[in-house]
């Protein structure tokens, strides 16, 4: 009986193991993502003229691009994209929503994400 033991527990222990790995790379990916959103929105190469500004749609043809990089599949109508500004000084907002499939030996669920750049 004591190996039985030993051997659920271990079982048990990696279960937990394998989703906290899956859970906390999601995360992890989720946060890096969010950064290239920021790094997206803030428009660096139009503000000092080396670049014109994006258009909504190359911004999500980008933003799906950059979600690809970090094995996040993304649609066009997940990523909302929110221009102000002038053509020298863009203000641009990009948000997304999308969820990650945890998939486990029996079980799957999803982690549902909202990374978006800083508010305007």
């Amino acid at each position: 009986m004591g190996k039985a033991k030993v051997i659920i527990g271990l079982a048990l222990v990696s279960l937990g193991l394998m989703a906290g790995w899956q859970v906390v790379s999601c995360e992890i990916a989720n946060l890096a993502f969010q950064e290239d959103l920021q790094d997206l929105s803030a428009q660096g190469g139009a503000r000092i003229g080396l670049l014109s500004a994006s258009s909504e749609e190359d911004l999500r043809n980008t933003v799906i691009r950059k979600a690809g990089t970090h094995d996040i599949v993304l649609q066009p109508g997940q990523i909302t994209v929110d221009k102000r500004g002038t053509p020298e000084y863009p203000f641009v907002y990009i948000a997304v929503d999308y969820k990650a499939l945890v998939k486990l030996p029996g079980y799957s669920f999803e982690l549902h994400f909202t990374p978006a750049s800083k508010k305007m």
